[in-house]
């Protein structure tokens, strides 16, 4: 009996859901597709280009509540696919033309334009269907209690039953019932379809998730053989630097110990240049550490890393850092060596006067953005350094993005998605 009430209070529940979402399919859906129409169909005339991003917008936030409420009501996950907008987007006039040219170069948008269409037709009818198989049976009752008497003239139909008399009003109490026990089983699978359709629509396509999977196993691919030439250069490092030092001293400490009875003098000499090549050793030993993981990052942070690094450049840069938290310690090692590497390449090439760099976080993605004063024309080609980093950041589905027209500036636009702790 328990249970029996536990699964008329849910149906209802759903039901009650689907009725109230029925009304932003039909009235909700129907308007923003008309007006995503009419608006696409101006942006020939210029108007469209004005007005379709605030329309896409809304679109998008309609699109993201039926996600939110797909995952609360039914436990079904639509991803939210949208590319995200470039931090140094104009604004006025011209950045509303940019932001409508993003938007429909943007397969989630039509996407999601689909959705709307079929939102409010197959959608609609899926919720109609959840709600109805629970409020139709009451009419039944009704009709049997004594509505029947109304239409004792002429015949009403309830479904397939035509009720005229008492006899036929029980006959529609007990198809009332009927339907009724399959609503209370039917009610919550119908809501699931509805959202399972929605995602269908939302979701990208198979060719889109197969593009993406390449593209992850490339840059899987690209980090294995970074880290195995990382390693290869530590090695290096080690036999051509703090090993040969160590060595060389040693040789000395042995010679020293010979001399240290005959030649005290000639002993004093070989211990000073021992102790000098032991700190040279250490200082060595220090910048390759440095250089694999700096303690500043595994102490402080992505931002006082960045700050630390900007110090020691020979050009002066202006640090602004946004954070709330912190990210994982992969890719905060990926962005700060990013940063090193951008700001060394300035430094080198450009001929800069000044830098800047900016790190915040916002919408799941740690954005950083460094721009020089210096003469332009850097290019993400094969062999230069930004392709690297570009690697570097592809390992962690991140984004580069370099603006350097000749004359400069240059802004280098780095996007990496995650969360902070």
């Amino acid at each position: 009996m328990q249970a029996t009430r536990s699964r008329v209070r849910t149906a209802a529940l759903t039901a009650g859901r689907a009725f109230v979402l029925s009304f932003a399919s039909i009235a909700g859906s129907t308007a923003l597709f008309v007006l995503s129409v009419l608006s696409l169909a101006f942006v020939p005339l210029g108007v469209g280009l004005v007005t379709t991003p605030w329309v896409l917008e809304a679109v998008r936030a309609h699109a993201n509540r039926r996600r939110l409420l797909a995952a609360a009501w039914s436990g079904v996950r639509i991803p939210v696919p949208y590319r995200p907008f470039p931090k140094d987007l104009r604004t006025g006039l011209t950045g509303r033309v940019e932001r409508s040219t993003l938007l429909l170069k943007d397969p989630a948008t039509w996407r999601d334009l689909r959705w709307l269409l079929t939102d409010m037709t197959a959608g609609y009818v899926l919720l109609v269907l959840t709600f109805a198989l629970m409020v139709y049976p009451l009419e039944g009752l009704v009709l049997a209690a004594g509505l029947w008497r109304v239409f004792e003239d002429s015949a009403y139909w309830y479904g397939f039953v035509p009720v005229d008399s008492q006899l036929t009003g029980l006959a529609a109490a007990a198809l009332g019932i009927a339907v009724f026990h399959v609503g209370l089983w039917a009610a919550e699978p119908l809501l699931r379809a509805h959202f399972v359709l929605a995602r269908s629509a939302l979701a990208p396509a198979q060719g889109e998730l197969a593009q993406r999977i390449d593209r992850l196993t490339e840059t899987r691919h690209e980090a294995v053989d970074t880290a195995a030439s990382e390693l290869r250069r530590i090695e290096r490092d080690l036999h051509d630097g703090a090993q040969a030092r160590l060595v060389a001293m040693g040789m000395n400490l042995g010679t020293i110990e010979a001399l240290v009875e005959k030649d005290p003098a000639q002993a004093k000499k070989l211990l000073a240049m021992a102790r000098t090549s032991s700190a040279e050793a250490l200082a060595e030993l220090r910048d390759l550490v440095r250089g694999i993981h700096p303690p500043v990052l595994a102490e402080r942070g992505l931002g006082d890393a960045v700050r630390a690094l900007a110090l020691r450049m020979p050009v002066p840069s202006e640090v602004t850092v946004e954070l709330s938290g912190r990210a994982g310690a992969p890719v905060e090692s990926a962005a700060y060596f990013a940063v090193s590497e951008v700001l060394t390449n300035a430094v080198k090439h450009a001929g800069a006067d000044r830098m800047w760099v900016d790190v915040h976080h916002a919408e799941g993605m740690l954005r950083i953005s460094v721009t020089d004063d210096g003469r332009g024309g850097a290019a993400v080609t094969d062999g230069s350094g930004l392709r690297g980093i570009e690697r570097r950041l592809g390992t962690f589905d991140g984004v580069l993005a370099v603006s350097s027209p000749a004359g400069g500036p240059t802004m280098v636009t780095m996007e990496i998605p995650c969360a902070l702790s």
